[in-house]
């Protein structure tokens, strides 16, 4: 900004600020309890589950023991990653739903 640039005149600058440091703190906090929130995701009619966090941090998988009996390294593989990927897109969605009323489209 050059010399003598003094910004909006009137509170309606200060209004701005405000605003963006209120939409700051709210997303903040959405980010906060995404954290907290699960989602779970199964695959091969439950036998494999995996459960991730809105932050898309992984909590936990479950296998049902009687898949490991089978010894189909290759179908529980395959499980494994179908529930993942399941859970990630679920995961993704719940951000969305959360995050999207905040940024408005800002691409975040």
């Amino acid at each position: 900004m050059g010399k003598g640039f003094k910004g909006p005149k009137g509170a309606g600058g200060m209004g701005m600020m405000q605003q963006l440091q209120k939409l700051q703190e709210q997303l903040q906090q959405a980010q906060a309890q995404l954290a907290e929130e699960t989602v779970t995701a199964a695959a091969g009619g439950g036998a494999v589950k995996v459960t991730l966090t809105g932050d898309q941090r992984c909590q936990a998988v479950e296998i049902d023991p009687s898949l490991l009996q089978d010894s189909d390294v290759e179908m529980l593989q395959d499980l494994v990653l179908a529930a993942m990927n399941s859970a990630l897109e679920q995961s993704r969605q719940l951000a969305a739903q959360r995050l999207g009323p905040l940024t408005g489209g800002l691409g975040f």
